[in-house]
């Protein structure tokens, strides 16, 4: 029987008593592994009235003891970094390796946040008038909340609530219900780190859950990774609600390759942008533009004997280069997307809708899939698909382009691959997406810079984690000082000035 998980709490386990269960899969074998509660609003209140008693306290500790926690939390999840990667690939199907490289790039914004101290320091002019100082500082919030995605089970958290924290915010995480493991982990992990009961909750839900946290009065924030129609809804309804929001959205990533590319490295690079995790990141490249014939045609050539030879298998396999998708339902739905690609007149190069594993042929597994001649009227170009599913796009120039990916609706991440400096320059100048890589495939940034895209890949105005980070989940106080120096000048009446 499976077993049955639970939420986290003002510091402890709590069962769920909705009534209300979700199955989460082990996508290689398709068998439901375990039962997850879905939170009721009253659920939700519950946590967050933990979250809102535990602020006060948690918000007078000085910034060098919260960071304190941190860094005994980031040594205990390194401590259990295999246990926490094979909770994500137990339950997303990402290969091992993928899982573990996953949550160090999710505790690398740990190590940035153990820096709070020197990243809440103000600013400070002494005597802006006569006998007159001002400073500023950055207060937390109160109560926040995150929002993940099933794709980066403990990396996408990991984004959130060590910046949260570490400003003296009290958070409340609901994780998606496919795969809520790592989250219940790291929670455990933090109070062993020695973070205080109720700074930290989980509850598990779907989307009576969010809307609960959406509506929530005592929820001042909310940071959303998701796709586009969820993350517009998460901004309009939090907003409406005079929340703080920050909901980053989906992507249809373009990297482009020029003519003087080294044609090896950018098909290497495509072979892992494109298939790792099996296509389900929104950073992953899943339009490769080549500018003239000769490159597409170089490309797809190379491209295709490396896809048919991608190893397919469960994530606990060494061996494996790419697992299985999440569900049943998702790998459904990236299949009709490919049947779709055909019904558009799009060339099907590789077809890997009717893989079989031996000994898992009710696992969630699909081969890499290589469209030629896709245009930009097709869906499959227009739609993210979350699934390895790669199109080529032939450009007759540099031009043309850059004016296919700046067009798209999407503006997460680009690249392009070239020799040529001034290319590289002019693109990532004019190029209107958030993030952009020069030969580099997924640019995402480091722990100390800030992740996020443009146009509708983003909603809110912070960037995710990174100095960013820090302004969203705080908010700026000015302070104006004068102290007695024995004159009156009596009551003044105009605007005050400094003199």
């Amino acid at each position: 029987m499976a077993k049955t998980l639970h939420h986290f709490i003002g510091g402890a386990r709590a069962e769920g008593a909705s009534g209300r269960f979700g199955d989460v899969f082990n996508p290689a074998t398709g068998e439901i592994a375990a039962r997850v509660p879905l939170a009721s609003t009253a659920e939700v209140d519950k946590a967050v009235a933990a979250a809102r008693a535990a602020f006060p306290g948690w918000a007078a500790t000085t910034p060098l003891r919260r960071a304190r926690v941190l860094f005994a939390f980031k040594a205990l999840a390194e401590q259990h970094l295999d246990e926490l990667a094979a909770l994500v690939t137990a339950e997303h199907g990402k290969v091992l390796g993928d899982a573990k490289g996953s949550v160090q790039r999710g505790l690398e914004v740990v190590e940035f946040a153990c820096g709070i101290p020197q990243l809440l320091k103000g600013e400070f002019t002494e005597s802006v008038g006569t006998g007159v100082d001002s400073w500023s500082v950055r207060q937390p919030l109160g109560v926040v909340a995150g929002i993940t995605p099933f794709n980066f089970p403990a990396m996408v958290p990991l984004w959130m609530f060590p910046i949260a924290l570490a400003c003296g915010n009290t958070f409340v995480l609901k994780p998606s219900e496919k795969v809520p493991s790592a989250s219940l982990r790291m929670a455990e992990l933090l109070k062993e780190a020695g973070l205080p009961d109720g700074v930290f909750n989980v509850v598990n839900g779907d989307k009576e859950a969010v809307d609960a946290i959406l509506h929530h009065p005592d929820i001042a924030a909310v940071s959303f990774v998701g796709s586009t129609p969820i993350a517009e809804y998460i901004y309009h309804t939090g907003a409406a609600q005079n929340k703080r929001v920050q909901a980053l959205g989906g992507a249809k990533n373009h990297m482009v390759v020029m003519p003087d590319a080294d044609l090896d490295q950018a098909v290497d690079a495509l072979m892992g942008a494109a298939y790792g995790s099996a296509g389900e990141r929104c950073m992953a490249v899943s339009v490769a533009v080549a500018v003239g014939d000769a490159v597409g045609d170089a490309l797809v050539e190379r491209l295709t004997p490396r896809i048919r030879a991608l190893k397919v298998g469960p994530g606990t396999d060494p061996e494996a280069e790419m697992g299985p998708l999440v569900t049943r339902a998702h790998l459904e739905k990236v299949k009709g997307y490919v049947d779709l690609g055909v019904e558009e007149g799009a060339t099907l190069v590789v077809d890997g809708r009717d893989l079989r594993l031996q000994g898992y042929e009710n696992g969630f597994f699909m081969g890499g899939c290589l469209f030629d001649r896709v245009t930009p009227e097709m869906r499959i170009y227009k739609e993210e698909i979350f699934g390895p599913v790669l199109s080529v796009v032939r450009a007759a120039s540099y031009d043309d382009a850059v004016r296919l990916a700046n067009e798209h609706e999407f503006g997460n991440g680009t690249a392009i691959f070239t020799r040529d400096g001034d290319a590289a320059r002019d693109f990532a100048s004019r190029i209107q997406v958030g993030m952009v890589g020069i030969n580099v495939p997924i640019p995402v940034p480091m722990a100390f810079h800030s992740f996020g895209g443009w146009k509708r890949s983003l909603f809110g105005d912070h960037h995710m984690h990174g100095p960013e980070g820090v302004r969203f989940y705080t908010r700026l106080k000015t302070v104006t000082s004068r102290w007695p120096t024995g004159i009156r000048k009596g009551a003044e009446f105009v605007m005050p000035t400094m003199r």
